[in-house]
Order: C-alpha cells, then sequence, then structure tokens
C-alpha cells in the first residue's frame, strides 16, 4: 500500500540533504511543499524530477482529502517544508493525522531541523527543554509569556529578524534582564552566527547591528544557572 513519507529538508547548506531522503524524493509519485519555488531549487540540485504541488497553511485544510484518496489510490506521496522538518513549526500535523485516521501508514525520517544545532551550541543545559515555537503575535502573546515565567526548563523559541529586538524586549520585562540567552542566526548558513550573555547584552547588539536572517532563541530556565 502507497504511504505517505515526511522528509526534513536542509536548514541552509544543502549538503545536509540525506541519501536516504533524496531516494525517497526521486521515487514518489507527488512531492508536497511549501513553496514550488524554493523547493525546485532543492530538487534540481540534486536531479530530481518527481511533481510538485503546493501545500502550505493556507490550503491545507482544503488539499487534505484530496491527498488522502491519491494514497489510497495508489501513489506514494512525499511532505517537505521550505526548510528543516515538516510539522516543526510548519505545515505536517493535519495531513499526518488525517492519514492515520485513514489507516494510511507514515513514514518519517529523521533529519534537519534548527532548534537542536541551537541547543548544543548554546553554553546553556539543555538535558530538559521546551520548545515554543513562535510567539504569538497579538492575541495571547502576554499570557503565553506570562505562563512561561515560571519555567525551569530551558526555553527554544524561533523568531524573524523584524520581531527579535520587540521579542527579546518582553523577554527582559518577563524573565528579567539578566537571564542568559543565546542567539543563533543563519545556522548552516555563509554567515551563521551565535551570540551569547544576557537579555540585556543582546538586546544592545542588536540594536547596534540590526537582525538579519532567520533566529533560533535558547533562554534559560528559571533558577537554572549563574
Amino acid at each position: 500500500m502507497a504511504k505517505l513519507y515526511i522528509v526534513p529538508t536542509p536548514i541552509g547548506n544543502l549538503d545536509d540533504m540525506t541519501i536516504r531522503g533524496i531516494k525517497i524524493l526521486e521515487s514518489v509519485d507527488l512531492i508536497l511543499c511549501e513553496d514550488t519555488r524554493r523547493s525546485k531549487k532543492l530538487l534540481n540540485h540534486f536531479n530530481i524530477e518527481s511533481k510538485l504541488r503546493s501545500h502550505h497553511k493556507f490550503n491545507e485544510h482544503n488539499e487534505v482529502q484530496f491527498i488522502v484518496e491519491k494514497i489510497k489510490s495508489g501513489e506514494n506521496i512525499a511532505l517537505v517544508s521550505d526548510a528543516g522538518t515538516p510539522g516543526i513549526s510548519d505545515p505536517g500535523f493535519l495531513i499526518a493525522r488525517t492519514c492515520l485516521e485513514n489507516n494510511i501508514d507514515i513514514e518519517c525520517l529523521p533529519g534537519a531541523t534548527a532548534l537542536i544545532p541551537a541547543l548544543l551550541i548554546s553554553g546553556i543545559p539543555f538535558e530538559k527543554f521546551v520548545f515554543e515555537g513562535f510567539l504569538p503575535v497579538k492575541k495571547g502573546r502576554k499570557t503565553r509569556l506570562d505562563k512561561l515565567c515560571e519555567e525551569s526548563r530551558t526555553m527554544v523559541f524561533y523568531e524573524s529578524p523584524h520581531k527579535l529586538i520587540r521579542t527579546l524586549n518582553d523577554f527582559s520585562e518577563t524573565f528579567g534582564s539578566g537571564r542568559k540567552i543565546s542567539v543563533s542566526r543563519e545556522l548552516t548558513k555563509i554567515y551563521e552566527e551565535t551570540l551569547r550573555g544576557t537579555i540585556e547584552e543582546l538586546i544592545n547588539h542588536f540594536q547596534e547591528k540590526p537582525p538579519k536572517g532567520e533566529f533560533v532563541i535558547v533562554l534559560d530556565g528559571k533558577g537554572k544557572t549563574k
């Protein structure tokens, strides 16, 4: 029986694509992706000719039954995101759940995700951590931060460049300006950089040097390190 393959893709450096991932993308009947233009560059790099179809947060509810019927008819389908592992702050959960509800097998490959490298190079204890992804932009933002105020585990967040300083200022107000933090940007890419220090120190840095790229923030938990 055909199945759904969840295939992680590189977060920057295309050499991080796994051999198994390439083989699956070559063999499937259809690849679901967020942005066909971006995924086409990946496919061209590895000379993969499989068909692409847009599958993103704006159309996934309308597409999900179509995809299920395709798999039931015998077509193997792969799901990728623009970068990293589908379902991690990207579309993926809905199609996976619907496939399981329809007794369709899912095979998920291990692979690239930005949060693990950021944790490992943060210098902040990570034997226990909680992944928060992107904070709410408006509604629920303060409520979410207030709930995290007592969190003792290391916290991991994703953030875009134009919201980074606002987020750091919110962290300073919620957790205190002296809380330890690590901010990584452009992981695996040419301009990869990780800055470590207190929240206040990193606010000062990014006020002087406007943030560019995609960011992973690793924040120390309450009462963990001094």
